[in-house]
């Protein structure tokens, strides 16, 4: 009787012991579907796969399932142990084939940042078809500032104011020709304009100095008309644009769904043509009348040096026809004595 119970006993352990062990085992994998490509046969003493043709394993150890080989394109693994845990390399494979469905939203670059440049670019466009006769306007008038800038610097650093008190003490002493030797050569407007007066004075003293500072005038004032012109006509350019978006926005109210939107643009178009208009005027105006300004100043220097060398080479004339008149009266009353 106790043998009975013995045996019944480890008969009743083993069974639960093995349907434990057949429950915590893993389901096998399916077998892999079948390729119409025919097999070759395999080399001796290599193990394959039943049902999979072509398919090359190595030796498995007893008591371990063989891994799923023969898809083709699949990379050849080891059989691995149970429980043990995946390769890095299979690991690698997976987080790579992972990688693309998340790199979309990794490689969106971000917004690029607004400076000027887009600013005055987007404030361009609005402004309708009449910014770029205003942007030919704007070219223009920093040209023509600049150009006189540097031509009024030019003349500041040319002036010699001592050369011109040199020639003026040599006409006072009668040296006619030390005076045109200094004023010969120079940079200096009224220095050209006494060198020619002083090179004529024998046809016409008074002509030759009105021809040189005409000549000279006429340098200081140029591109002053086309300052002029782009102080009037910049703001009518303005106000050209202001009226086209007027009638762009009015021209939308009829439509209800795009009302708001185009009224609001005209105006834009209206506001910006108008503030560059007024912009590019005072931006001349200022520069304009500074040049004006020193064209009179200039004008006012030669013509008082024009009048006093008039007033010298007359006094110098008069003196020599005085000292002529001196030394001839002498002899004439010596003949009436004798």
């Amino acid at each position: 009787m106790k043998t009975f119970l013995t045996v019944s006993v480890f008969a009743a352990v083993a069974a639960v012991t093995f349907n434990g062990t057949a429950q915590t085992q893993p389901p096998p994998p399916p077998p892999p579907a079948a390729t119409t490509t025919p097999a070759l046969p395999p080399p001796p003493g290599v193990a394959t796969t039943p049902g999979v043709p072509g398919a090359v394993t190595s030796p498995a150890a007893p008591g371990v399932m063989p891994s799923p080989v023969g898809v083709p394109g699949a990379p050849a693994t080891s059989p691995a142990a149970p429980g043990a845990m995946p390769s890095p390399v299979v690991s690698a494979t997976l987080s790579g084939a992972a990688s693309p469905a998340a790199s979309p939203a990794a490689s969106v670059a971000p917004p690029p940042k607004t400076g000027w440049t887009n600013f005055l670019i987007d404030n361009f466009q609005k402004g309708g078809p009449i910014m770029w006769p205003i942007l030919i306007v704007s070219i223009i008038a920093v040209a023509v500032v600049l150009e006189r800038a540097f031509w009024w610097t030019g003349r500041w650093m040319r002036r010699d104011p001592k050369r011109i008190e040199k020639v003026f003490t040599a006409i006072e002493t009668g040296d006619v020709t030390e005076a045109s030797r200094l004023s010969r050569g120079s940079r200096d407007p009224v220095l050209r304009m006494m060198w020619n007066g002083l090179n004529h004075q024998h046809a016409s003293l008074q002509g030759a100095l009105q021809v040189a500072a005409g000549i000279e005038i006429k340098r200081a004032g140029r591109f002053l008309v086309v300052m002029d012109t782009l102080v009037t006509l910049a703001p009518l350019l303005g106000l050209l644009g202001t009226i086209t978006g007027l009638i762009r926005s009015f021209s939308f109210l009829g439509n209800e769904e795009l009302a708001v939107q185009a009224v609001t643009g005209g105006i834009a178009e209206a506001l910006i043509a108008t503030a560059c208009g007024l912009g590019i005027a005072i931006f001349s105006l200022i520069p304009f009348n500074f040049f004006t300004s020193r064209v009179s100043n200039l004008e006012f220097e030669l013509q008082t040096a024009a009048t006093n060398l008039e007033v010298m080479l007359e006094a110098q004339t008069k003196a020599r026809e005085v000292g002529i008149g001196e030394t001839t009266t002498p002899s004439s009353a010596t003949r009436s004595s004798i």
